[in-house]
């Protein structure tokens, strides 16, 4: 009798086990997930706060991130007695200034037309500091003055008071900001911005080789418009020529590019896509990309 009542009560003991089991694996899942899901709120909490972070850029890095959008060209010149400088307006149309940022290092270059004069920079506050430099060393004749004038006022400590475009809507910079620097001398030089073609065209451009004809041709059979003749060039990592294309009609144009008839040359260009960008709606809905001239990098008289 007592064998048969204890075998009676193994199954309902063995069955109490069994849920008690299951309360405990349902409440050590419930645990797991409470710490999980505590866990992501942290995650979440810290990504948070990372992009809240990232978010927030100091009046420096402000700075920096506007001046670097655009390539400066000096419009005015003139000593702490109001006098213009002769030696650099006579020539400002090409004087160029740019900022470039890579990671943390902060880089500058400038040119009067001749050699490019690169060096790193600080900008603390609005104070620009700009480090030693390294020149090329073509000789530039009649632009010696000016570029000895331009790299002694480039010395010392600046001062950058940047204004937004005077047609601009909204509050961005628009398309012609004006950027003022005030020399360790106190002379003044007041610089022009122009958007860079990545930050106008909102896109990585790609470079590309053309060669360009002296001659033009008919941009279609029959018709009476004239377009640039141009082919592709292909150059290897040692800029050895590769291969060539076939000359075809360029029906659309080279930003910066300026054909004379009279020369023979290798353009590097940089093709933008004008997909998701403000210039696609000002656009033709046949046109799909703008190519900004990066350098002439061969040139030959036609005879």
């Amino acid at each position: 009798m007592t064998l048969s009542f204890k075998s009676a009560l193994l199954p309902s003991m063995l069955a109490i086990s069994l849920a008690l089991a299951g309360c405990q694996d349902s409440a050590d899942s419930t645990d797991n997930n409470i710490e999980t899901a505590n866990a992501t709120t942290a995650d979440l909490e810290n990504e948070n706060t990372t992009l809240d972070k990232a978010g927030k850029m100091s009046a420096e890095e402000q700075m920096i991130a506007n001046i670097t959008r655009y390539r400066w060209t000096l419009t005015s010149a003139v000593s702490k007695d109001d006098k213009p400088l002769a030696v650099l307006t006579d020539v400002k149309d090409q004087i160029r200034l740019s900022f470039n940022q890579n990671h943390d290092d902060n880089a500058l270059s400038y040119t009067v037309g001749c050699n490019t004069i690169s060096a790193e920079y600080e900008l603390k506050d609005s104070t620009l500091a700009i480090e030693d430099g390294m020149s090329t060393k073509m000789s530039c004749g009649d632009l010696d003055k000016a570029e000895n004038a331009l790299m002694q006022l480039m010395q010392g400590d600046s001062q950058l008071i940047l204004v937004k475009d005077v047609e601009s809507k909204d509050n961005s910079l628009g398309d012609a900001p004006l950027l003022t620097q005030i020399t360790s001398n106190s002379d003044t030089l007041v610089w022009k911005g122009r958007l860079t073609p990545q930050a106008k065209y909102n896109s990585k451009g790609e470079t590309l080789f053309w060669a360009v004809n002296a001659k033009m041709v008919p941009c279609a059979a029959g018709s009476s418009e004239m377009c640039l003749q141009v082919k592709p060039i292909t150059y290897d990592d040692q800029g050895i020529k590769t291969s060539e294309g076939e000359w075809s009609a360029f029906n659309g144009e080279i930003e910066g590019y300026q054909y004379d008839g009279k020369h023979n040359e290798v353009l590097r260009i940089q093709r933008y896509s004008l997909n998701n960008s403000d210039a696609a709606e000002e656009s033709s809905s046949i046109e799909e990309y703008a190519y900004v001239l990066d350098a002439v990098i061969e040139s030959s008289v036609v005879e």
